[in-house]
């Protein structure tokens, strides 16, 4: 019996580690505290889309990472967003235009239809080292709404989408050649992005890598994926967790 313990917000931590706890106790079967982040890696294990050692790209609503996967259970950060994640500033910039909550499948379905070269957004930290920043570009959007301006909504998202998606893939395949791994896996609500997935599909393979996504129903969270990393880690290790595991938010992963 699996159930995330971290990271994440604590009271719906608190609700599904309680009920995974008991269950397990209740049926006399074993219990394990996932990582949340470990289970978006393990969607890559489940799909048999990667292989260790590859790059993980994790993005979603709460984080934003690069992870070196040497094994699986063997993690190293290489860079993290210092700010917002990259799926937060998605919803921020949604919440601002209106387009409501989740944001991050409108905005990729209007900006098909819009010039993303039509606004200039800054990318920033996107010639400085692994760690990413998003706030500094979700202000730059912001003032544009606030202020007004005239613009066509599809040019704005396509605008703003197109710099998060610069800062991802710039510093994917440099954290790639840095780790000396030849695949970049994308995990997390965001890797459903279909222009992320088009873009960082052929800028990988023009630069010798490869690109790895996970199945569309294991992008973002679901129970499947922390199913099987609780299998992967009893049936292999017999790992087990104590009934008192507590609930933490902040938990990270290498």
């Amino acid at each position: 019996m699996g159930a995330t313990y971290g990271p994440g917000l604590v009271g719906p931590l608190l609700v599904g580690l309680s009920l995974g706890k008991s269950l397990g106790y209740s049926l006399d079967i074993p219990f394990l505290g996932i990582n949340h982040l470990e289970g978006h890696v393990f969607a890559h294990y489940s799909s048999r889309q990667s292989t260790p050692p590859f790059l993980a790209l994790l993005v979603s609503g709460g984080h934003t990472s690069l992870v070196l996967v040497k094994d699986w259970g063997e993690y190293e950060e290489l860079g993290s967003t210092r700010d917002d994640a990259a799926g937060e500033a998605f919803d921020k910039v949604g919440y601002m235009t209106g387009l409501g909550y989740p944001a991050g499948p409108k905005i990729d379905r209007l900006s098909e239809d819009g010039d993303s070269a039509a606004f200039d957004f800054p990318r920033p930290m996107l010639e400085e080292g692994l760690d990413f920043s998003f706030s500094g570009l979700k202000s730059a959007v912001a003032r544009k709404v606030e202020n007004k301006e005239d613009y066509e909504l599809a040019d704005l998202l396509a605008s703003f989408q197109e710099a998060v998606l610069d800062t991802l893939i710039t510093k994917s395949i440099r954290a790639a050649r840095e780790a000396e791994v030849n695949t970049i896996s994308v995990m997390g609500g965001v890797s459903a992005n279909s222009r992320l997935r088009s873009r960082l599909t052929e800028e990988a393979e023009e630069n010798g890598l490869s690109a790895t996504f996970p199945p569309f129903e294991l992008c973002t969270d679901n129970g499947a994926m922390i199913g099987v990393t609780a299998a992967y880690k009893y049936l292999n290790y017999e790992e087990t967790s104590r009934l008192n595991l507590g609930p933490e938010p902040s938990l990270s992963l290498g």
